[in-house]
Protein backbone atom coordinates (compact mmCIF):
# COMPACT_ATOMS: atom_id res chain seq x y z
CA UNK A 1 0.00 0.00 0.00
CA UNK A 2 1.15 3.42 -0.46
CA UNK A 3 2.95 5.25 1.74
CA UNK A 4 0.80 7.36 5.03
CA UNK A 5 1.12 9.78 7.65
CA UNK A 6 -0.40 9.47 10.87
CA UNK A 7 -2.17 12.15 12.06
CA UNK A 8 0.02 13.02 15.14
CA UNK A 9 2.88 13.86 12.47
CA UNK A 10 0.86 15.88 10.38
CA UNK A 11 1.87 19.12 12.64
CA UNK A 12 5.70 18.94 10.93
CA UNK A 13 4.45 18.92 7.62
CA UNK A 14 2.11 22.45 7.19
CA UNK A 15 1.83 23.13 3.41
CA UNK A 16 3.04 19.95 2.25
CA UNK A 17 0.70 16.71 0.98
CA UNK A 18 -0.06 14.08 2.98
CA UNK A 19 -2.21 11.08 3.14
CA UNK A 20 -4.15 9.63 5.94
CA UNK A 21 -5.46 6.57 6.44
CA UNK A 22 -8.14 6.33 9.26
CA UNK A 23 -11.98 5.85 10.29
CA UNK A 24 -15.08 8.69 9.75
CA UNK A 25 -16.05 10.12 13.16
CA UNK A 26 -18.30 12.61 11.87
CA UNK A 27 -19.31 14.61 9.14
CA UNK A 28 -21.52 18.03 8.05
CA UNK A 29 -21.77 19.76 4.72
CA UNK A 30 -22.72 23.33 4.06
CA UNK A 31 -23.69 22.53 0.64
CA UNK A 32 -20.34 23.05 -1.26
CA UNK A 33 -18.23 22.80 1.89
CA UNK A 34 -18.18 19.04 3.38
CA UNK A 35 -15.93 18.65 6.84
CA UNK A 36 -14.97 15.41 7.89
CA UNK A 37 -13.58 14.46 11.23
CA UNK A 38 -11.12 11.35 10.87
CA UNK A 39 -8.98 9.36 13.62
CA UNK A 40 -6.96 6.72 13.46
CA UNK A 41 -5.39 6.00 16.14
CA UNK A 42 -2.66 8.32 16.73
CA UNK A 43 -5.26 11.51 17.13
CA UNK A 44 -8.32 13.14 15.55
CA UNK A 45 -8.10 15.46 12.17
CA UNK A 46 -10.46 17.82 10.35
CA UNK A 47 -10.69 17.32 6.43
CA UNK A 48 -12.21 19.82 4.66
CA UNK A 49 -13.41 19.01 1.33
CA UNK A 50 -14.52 21.93 -1.74
CA UNK A 51 -17.03 20.89 -3.90
CA UNK A 52 -15.26 23.04 -6.43
CA UNK A 53 -12.00 21.52 -5.98
CA UNK A 54 -12.64 17.84 -6.20
CA UNK A 55 -14.05 15.44 -9.21
CA UNK A 56 -17.76 14.66 -9.10
CA UNK A 57 -17.34 11.05 -7.93
CA UNK A 58 -14.91 12.53 -5.24
CA UNK A 59 -17.16 15.11 -3.65
CA UNK A 60 -20.12 12.22 -4.13
CA UNK A 61 -18.06 10.31 -1.70
CA UNK A 62 -17.76 12.74 1.09
CA UNK A 63 -21.51 13.57 0.64
CA UNK A 64 -22.16 9.62 1.07
CA UNK A 65 -19.70 9.36 3.99
CA UNK A 66 -21.08 7.17 7.34
CA UNK A 67 -19.48 6.98 10.40
CA UNK A 68 -17.02 4.40 10.84
CA UNK A 69 -16.30 4.06 7.06
CA UNK A 70 -12.82 3.93 6.67
CA UNK A 71 -11.15 5.67 4.03
CA UNK A 72 -7.60 7.31 2.59
CA UNK A 73 -7.44 10.73 1.84
CA UNK A 74 -4.76 12.75 0.29
CA UNK A 75 -4.76 16.60 0.66
CA UNK A 76 -2.77 19.34 1.77
CA UNK A 77 -1.87 20.00 5.41
CA UNK A 78 -2.89 23.62 6.77
CA UNK A 79 -2.08 25.12 10.26
CA UNK A 80 -5.21 26.03 12.08
CA UNK A 81 -5.19 26.81 15.87
CA UNK A 82 -8.78 25.72 16.40
CA UNK A 83 -8.41 22.55 15.17
CA UNK A 84 -7.38 19.05 16.78
CA UNK A 85 -3.29 18.97 17.14
CA UNK A 86 -2.99 22.42 15.48
CA UNK A 87 -3.63 21.44 11.76
CA UNK A 88 -6.51 20.44 9.07
CA UNK A 89 -6.32 19.00 6.01
CA UNK A 90 -7.43 20.33 2.60
CA UNK A 91 -9.00 17.18 0.95
CA UNK A 92 -7.85 16.46 -2.97
CA UNK A 93 -8.98 12.98 -3.33
CA UNK A 94 -10.72 10.71 -1.15
CA UNK A 95 -10.64 6.51 -1.46
CA UNK A 96 -13.17 5.10 0.39
CA UNK A 97 -11.81 1.34 1.67
CA UNK A 98 -14.21 0.06 3.99
CA UNK A 99 -17.93 1.20 4.31
CA UNK A 100 -19.85 1.17 7.12
CA UNK A 101 -23.58 0.92 7.38
CA UNK A 102 -25.42 1.58 10.36
CA UNK A 103 -22.85 1.53 12.83
CA UNK A 104 -24.79 0.23 16.09
CA UNK A 105 -22.92 2.92 18.48
CA UNK A 106 -24.90 6.59 17.64
CA UNK A 107 -23.97 10.28 18.82
CA UNK A 108 -27.10 9.49 20.97
CA UNK A 109 -27.03 8.29 24.37
CA UNK A 110 -26.64 4.82 24.80
CA UNK A 111 -27.10 2.39 28.10
CA UNK A 112 -23.93 0.53 29.91
CA UNK A 113 -25.26 -2.85 29.47
CA UNK A 114 -25.99 -1.86 25.29
CA UNK A 115 -22.79 -0.48 25.02
CA UNK A 116 -20.81 -3.54 26.72
CA UNK A 117 -22.79 -5.76 24.84
CA UNK A 118 -20.83 -3.63 21.66
CA UNK A 119 -17.92 -3.40 23.30
CA UNK A 120 -15.58 -4.29 20.53
CA UNK A 121 -17.23 -1.23 18.53
CA UNK A 122 -17.41 0.71 21.90
CA UNK A 123 -13.51 1.05 22.51
CA UNK A 124 -13.22 3.23 19.40
CA UNK A 125 -15.15 6.19 21.17
CA UNK A 126 -13.30 9.31 22.59
CA UNK A 127 -13.84 8.60 26.19
CA UNK A 128 -12.76 4.93 25.76
CA UNK A 129 -9.21 5.80 23.27
CA UNK A 130 -8.55 8.01 26.41
CA UNK A 131 -9.26 5.53 28.83
CA UNK A 132 -6.89 2.62 27.08
CA UNK A 133 -4.43 5.30 26.59
CA UNK A 134 -4.13 6.01 30.39
CA UNK A 135 -4.12 2.16 31.07
CA UNK A 136 -0.80 2.18 28.54
CA UNK A 137 0.68 5.03 30.03
CA UNK A 138 0.55 3.01 33.85
CA UNK A 139 1.27 -0.14 32.79
CA UNK A 140 4.16 1.43 30.83
CA UNK A 141 5.13 3.35 34.08
CA UNK A 142 5.14 0.21 36.04
CA UNK A 143 7.67 -1.70 34.12
CA UNK A 144 10.16 1.77 33.53
CA UNK A 145 9.76 2.39 37.78
CA UNK A 146 10.65 -1.54 38.65
CA UNK A 147 13.72 -1.36 35.90
CA UNK A 148 15.09 2.12 36.59
CA UNK A 149 14.86 0.62 40.64
CA UNK A 150 16.95 -2.54 39.92
CA UNK A 151 13.76 -5.12 40.44
CA UNK A 152 13.63 -8.11 38.16
CA UNK A 153 10.58 -9.22 36.14
CA UNK A 154 9.45 -13.07 37.06
CA UNK A 155 6.66 -14.47 35.25
CA UNK A 156 4.24 -16.23 37.76
CA UNK A 157 2.29 -19.30 36.77
CA UNK A 158 -1.10 -18.73 35.79
CA UNK A 159 -1.90 -22.46 36.37
CA UNK A 160 -1.53 -23.49 40.19
CA UNK A 161 -1.91 -26.58 42.72
CA UNK A 162 -1.43 -23.50 45.87
CA UNK A 163 -3.75 -20.83 46.44
CA UNK A 164 -2.53 -17.58 47.74
CA UNK A 165 -5.95 -16.45 49.22
CA UNK A 166 -8.93 -17.99 50.81
CA UNK A 167 -10.73 -20.29 49.26
CA UNK A 168 -13.45 -18.52 50.33
CA UNK A 169 -12.27 -15.68 47.92
CA UNK A 170 -13.37 -17.47 44.77
CA UNK A 171 -11.58 -19.96 42.92
CA UNK A 172 -11.77 -21.22 39.34
CA UNK A 173 -10.97 -24.32 38.81
CA UNK A 174 -10.28 -27.26 36.27
CA UNK A 175 -8.89 -30.59 36.07
CA UNK A 176 -5.58 -30.62 35.03
CA UNK A 177 -4.15 -33.72 32.96
CA UNK A 178 -3.38 -36.87 35.83
CA UNK A 179 -2.46 -34.68 38.95
CA UNK A 180 -5.69 -33.83 39.95
CA UNK A 181 -7.11 -30.12 40.29
CA UNK A 182 -5.43 -26.92 39.48
CA UNK A 183 -6.84 -23.61 39.75
CA UNK A 184 -6.25 -19.98 37.71
CA UNK A 185 -4.33 -17.80 40.11
CA UNK A 186 -5.69 -14.91 42.47
CA UNK A 187 -2.12 -14.25 43.06
CA UNK A 188 1.34 -14.58 41.24
CA UNK A 189 2.80 -13.77 45.43
CA UNK A 190 4.21 -16.94 46.56
CA UNK A 191 6.02 -17.52 43.67
CA UNK A 192 7.57 -14.00 43.45
CA UNK A 193 8.90 -14.67 47.48
CA UNK A 194 10.82 -17.54 45.51
CA UNK A 195 12.18 -15.37 43.53
CA UNK A 196 13.12 -12.44 46.07
CA UNK A 197 15.47 -15.07 47.64
CA UNK A 198 17.22 -15.61 44.36
CA UNK A 199 17.26 -12.28 42.76
CA UNK A 200 16.38 -9.78 45.44
CA UNK A 201 13.90 -7.48 44.37
CA UNK A 202 11.24 -8.87 41.90
CA UNK A 203 8.00 -8.26 40.98
CA UNK A 204 4.92 -10.01 38.60
CA UNK A 205 2.80 -8.61 36.04
CA UNK A 206 -0.06 -10.41 34.61
CA UNK A 207 -3.65 -11.49 34.92
CA UNK A 208 -5.05 -12.92 38.12
CA UNK A 209 -8.73 -14.33 38.94
CA UNK A 210 -11.34 -14.29 41.64
CA UNK A 211 -14.85 -16.15 41.24
CA UNK A 212 -16.13 -13.96 43.65
CA UNK A 213 -19.77 -13.73 42.89
CA UNK A 214 -19.77 -9.99 43.07
CA UNK A 215 -21.40 -7.34 40.99
CA UNK A 216 -19.64 -4.23 43.15
CA UNK A 217 -18.11 -1.12 40.67
CA UNK A 218 -14.50 -2.74 42.05
CA UNK A 219 -14.68 -5.80 41.20
CA UNK A 220 -13.75 -7.89 37.98
CA UNK A 221 -13.61 -11.90 37.61
CA UNK A 222 -10.08 -11.15 35.67
CA UNK A 223 -7.61 -8.44 36.48
CA UNK A 224 -4.19 -7.52 36.07
CA UNK A 225 -2.29 -6.57 38.70
CA UNK A 226 1.28 -5.69 39.76
CA UNK A 227 3.31 -8.04 42.60
CA UNK A 228 6.58 -6.82 43.69
CA UNK A 229 8.53 -8.59 46.73
CA UNK A 230 11.68 -7.32 48.16
CA UNK A 231 14.12 -8.95 50.30
CA UNK A 232 14.61 -7.65 53.88
CA UNK A 233 12.02 -5.05 53.29
CA UNK A 234 10.04 -4.59 56.28
CA UNK A 235 6.32 -3.64 56.56
CA UNK A 236 7.69 -0.03 56.82
CA UNK A 237 10.27 -0.11 53.68
CA UNK A 238 7.06 -2.15 52.07
CA UNK A 239 5.07 1.00 52.49
CA UNK A 240 7.59 3.67 51.40
CA UNK A 241 8.06 2.01 48.42
CA UNK A 242 4.45 1.98 47.57
CA UNK A 243 3.51 5.52 48.30
CA UNK A 244 6.79 6.23 46.22
CA UNK A 245 6.00 4.08 43.51
CA UNK A 246 1.85 5.34 43.29
CA UNK A 247 3.38 8.81 43.38
CA UNK A 248 5.65 7.86 40.13
CA UNK A 249 2.93 6.37 37.60
CA UNK A 250 0.23 9.29 39.14
CA UNK A 251 3.50 11.72 37.91
CA UNK A 252 3.79 10.39 34.85
CA UNK A 253 0.28 10.50 33.84
CA UNK A 254 -0.40 14.03 34.97
CA UNK A 255 3.42 14.65 32.68
CA UNK A 256 2.42 13.08 29.24
CA UNK A 257 -1.41 12.28 29.41
CA UNK A 258 -2.78 16.02 30.29
CA UNK A 259 -5.06 15.46 26.88
CA UNK A 260 -6.16 12.43 27.65
CA UNK A 261 -7.44 13.37 31.12
CA UNK A 262 -8.55 16.38 29.36
CA UNK A 263 -10.72 14.74 27.27
CA UNK A 264 -12.40 12.57 30.02
CA UNK A 265 -13.03 16.04 31.85
CA UNK A 266 -10.92 14.77 35.12
CA UNK A 267 -10.39 17.24 37.65
CA UNK A 268 -6.72 16.58 38.05
CA UNK A 269 -6.30 18.92 41.51
CA UNK A 270 -6.68 15.62 43.57
CA UNK A 271 -4.09 13.96 41.77
CA UNK A 272 -1.40 16.77 42.12
CA UNK A 273 -1.91 16.38 45.97
CA UNK A 274 -0.55 12.58 45.82
CA UNK A 275 3.30 12.91 46.80
CA UNK A 276 4.66 10.87 49.59
CA UNK A 277 4.65 11.02 52.14
CA UNK A 278 0.91 8.98 52.64
CA UNK A 279 -0.94 9.31 55.93
CA UNK A 280 -0.83 6.16 57.79
CA UNK A 281 -3.76 5.23 60.59
CA UNK A 282 -3.64 1.56 62.21
CA UNK A 283 -6.65 -0.30 61.69
CA UNK A 284 -7.26 -0.01 65.42
CA UNK A 285 -7.41 3.96 65.34
CA UNK A 286 -9.66 3.46 61.83
CA UNK A 287 -12.25 1.48 64.10
CA UNK A 288 -12.32 4.25 66.66
CA UNK A 289 -12.30 7.03 63.68
CA UNK A 290 -15.38 5.05 61.99
CA UNK A 291 -17.45 4.74 64.86
CA UNK A 292 -16.70 8.24 65.74
CA UNK A 293 -17.96 9.07 62.53
CA UNK A 294 -21.62 6.71 62.48
CA UNK A 295 -20.54 3.70 61.32
CA UNK A 296 -21.20 0.63 63.27
CA UNK A 297 -18.50 -1.32 62.55
CA UNK A 298 -16.61 -3.67 65.64
CA UNK A 299 -13.35 -4.25 66.09
CA UNK A 300 -12.57 -7.66 64.07
CA UNK A 301 -14.63 -6.80 60.94
CA UNK A 302 -13.20 -6.18 57.76
CA UNK A 303 -13.56 -2.90 55.88
CA UNK A 304 -15.64 -3.13 52.96
CA UNK A 305 -15.90 -0.02 50.57
CA UNK A 306 -18.33 2.31 52.63
CA UNK A 307 -15.49 2.26 55.81
CA UNK A 308 -12.78 3.01 52.99
CA UNK A 309 -14.77 5.56 51.07
CA UNK A 310 -15.39 7.79 54.54
CA UNK A 311 -11.57 6.82 55.58
CA UNK A 312 -10.31 7.95 52.37
CA UNK A 313 -12.54 11.41 52.49
CA UNK A 314 -10.53 12.45 55.91
CA UNK A 315 -7.02 12.41 53.92
CA UNK A 316 -6.44 14.74 50.58
CA UNK A 317 -3.78 12.11 49.31
CA UNK A 318 -4.35 8.26 49.38
CA UNK A 319 -3.90 6.58 52.97
CA UNK A 320 -2.19 3.29 54.60
CA UNK A 321 -4.22 1.59 57.05
CA UNK A 322 -2.15 -0.88 58.62
CA UNK A 323 -1.97 -3.66 61.03
CA UNK A 324 -4.86 -5.26 60.41
CA UNK A 325 -6.83 -8.36 62.67
CA UNK A 326 -4.83 -11.67 61.71
CA UNK A 327 -8.54 -13.30 61.29
CA UNK A 328 -9.37 -11.18 58.26
CA UNK A 329 -6.20 -11.53 56.48
CA UNK A 330 -4.09 -13.73 54.10
CA UNK A 331 -2.30 -16.79 56.05
CA UNK A 332 1.16 -15.87 55.24
CA UNK A 333 0.89 -12.37 56.63
CA UNK A 334 3.38 -11.91 59.30
CA UNK A 335 2.67 -11.91 63.10
CA UNK A 336 2.80 -8.49 64.52
CA UNK A 337 5.04 -9.00 67.51
CA UNK A 338 3.43 -6.26 69.39
CA UNK A 339 0.26 -7.07 69.46
CA UNK A 340 -0.26 -11.17 68.05
CA UNK A 341 -4.20 -10.14 67.38
CA UNK A 342 -2.91 -8.49 64.03
CA UNK A 343 -0.24 -8.94 61.09
CA UNK A 344 2.14 -6.77 59.88
CA UNK A 345 0.50 -5.87 57.05
CA UNK A 346 -1.38 -2.70 55.11
CA UNK A 347 -3.78 -1.44 52.81
CA UNK A 348 -3.84 1.54 50.45
CA UNK A 349 -6.72 3.34 50.06
CA UNK A 350 -6.98 6.09 47.05
CA UNK A 351 -9.26 9.13 47.74
CA UNK A 352 -12.52 10.75 45.83
CA UNK A 353 -14.16 7.30 46.69
CA UNK A 354 -12.10 4.82 45.00
CA UNK A 355 -11.26 2.97 47.65
CA UNK A 356 -8.20 -0.25 48.07
CA UNK A 357 -5.60 -0.04 45.19
CA UNK A 358 -2.83 -1.76 47.43
CA UNK A 359 -2.94 -4.63 49.44
CA UNK A 360 0.48 -5.75 51.20
CA UNK A 361 2.27 -7.30 54.12
CA UNK A 362 5.54 -8.55 55.40
CA UNK A 363 5.74 -12.38 54.99
CA UNK A 364 5.50 -14.38 57.57
CA UNK A 365 9.29 -15.83 57.89
CA UNK A 366 9.01 -18.40 60.84
CA UNK A 367 8.90 -21.68 59.88
CA UNK A 368 6.37 -23.37 62.67
CA UNK A 369 3.71 -20.42 62.57
CA UNK A 370 3.58 -20.45 58.66
CA UNK A 371 2.75 -24.25 58.96
CA UNK A 372 0.72 -23.43 61.69
CA UNK A 373 -1.46 -20.49 59.68
CA UNK A 374 -1.72 -22.66 56.69
CA UNK A 375 -3.07 -25.53 58.89
CA UNK A 376 -5.45 -22.98 60.74
CA UNK A 377 -7.26 -22.25 57.08
CA UNK A 378 -7.27 -25.97 56.39
CA UNK A 379 -4.91 -25.39 53.03
CA UNK A 380 -3.45 -28.87 52.24
CA UNK A 381 0.43 -28.97 53.27
CA UNK A 382 1.46 -31.50 50.42
CA UNK A 383 0.36 -27.96 48.10
CA UNK A 384 2.78 -25.71 50.13
CA UNK A 385 5.92 -27.70 50.76
CA UNK A 386 7.72 -25.65 48.32
CA UNK A 387 6.25 -23.01 49.70
CA UNK A 388 7.56 -24.12 53.22
CA UNK A 389 11.49 -24.82 52.42
CA UNK A 390 11.75 -21.02 51.97
CA UNK A 391 11.71 -20.99 55.56
CA UNK A 392 12.86 -23.77 56.30
CA UNK A 393 16.39 -22.98 53.90
CA UNK A 394 18.01 -19.65 54.75
CA UNK A 395 14.67 -17.85 55.92
CA UNK A 396 14.56 -13.68 55.61
CA UNK A 397 12.41 -11.07 56.25
CA UNK A 398 10.91 -9.97 53.40
CA UNK A 399 7.92 -7.86 52.37
CA UNK A 400 5.59 -6.62 49.00
CA UNK A 401 2.40 -5.83 47.28
CA UNK A 402 -0.40 -6.36 45.12
CA UNK A 403 -1.47 -2.73 42.97
CA UNK A 404 -4.41 -3.70 41.21
CA UNK A 405 -4.19 -2.19 37.38
CA UNK A 406 -7.86 -1.49 36.54
CA UNK A 407 -8.69 0.08 40.41
CA UNK A 408 -5.56 2.22 39.99
CA UNK A 409 -6.42 2.94 35.98
CA UNK A 410 -9.73 3.74 37.28
CA UNK A 411 -9.00 6.43 40.06
CA UNK A 412 -6.40 8.22 38.05
CA UNK A 413 -9.39 8.39 35.16
CA UNK A 414 -12.06 9.41 37.70
CA UNK A 415 -14.12 6.50 35.94
CA UNK A 416 -17.09 5.42 38.61
CA UNK A 417 -16.78 1.53 37.37
CA UNK A 418 -13.78 -0.37 36.99
CA UNK A 419 -15.20 -2.31 33.94
CA UNK A 420 -13.81 0.27 31.94
CA UNK A 421 -10.44 0.06 32.51
CA UNK A 422 -9.94 -2.62 30.98
CA UNK A 423 -10.60 -3.68 26.91
CA UNK A 424 -12.88 -6.46 27.36
CA UNK A 425 -13.85 -6.85 31.17
CA UNK A 426 -14.95 -10.47 32.78
CA UNK A 427 -17.44 -10.33 35.08
CA UNK A 428 -19.90 -12.82 36.76
CA UNK A 429 -22.93 -11.77 34.20
CA UNK A 430 -20.39 -10.83 31.06
CA UNK A 431 -18.35 -13.32 28.99
CA UNK A 432 -18.43 -11.77 25.55
CA UNK A 433 -17.02 -10.15 23.71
Amino acid sequence: MQDHTRIRDLPALVGQTATIRGWVMTTRSSGKIGFVVLRDGTGYLQVVASKADLPEPAWEAVRSLTQETSVSVTGTVRADARSPGGVELSMASIEVIGPSVDFPITPKEHGTTYLFEHRHLWLRSRRQVAIMRIRHEVEQGIRDFFYTNGFACVDSPILTAAIGESAGGGLFETEYFDLGKAYLAQTGQLYVEAAAAALGKVYCFGPTFRAEKSKTRRHLAEFWMVEPEVAWYDSNDNMRLQESFVAYLVERCLERRQEELKELERDTKPLENVRPPFPRISYTDAIAKLQSLGNPIQWGQDLGGDEETILASQFDRPVFVFNYPREVKAFYMKRNPADPRTVLNNDCLAPEGFGEIIGGSQREDDYDLLKQRIEEEKLPLDSYGWYLDLRKYGTFVHSGFGLGLERTVGWICGTPHVREAIAFPRQMHRLRP
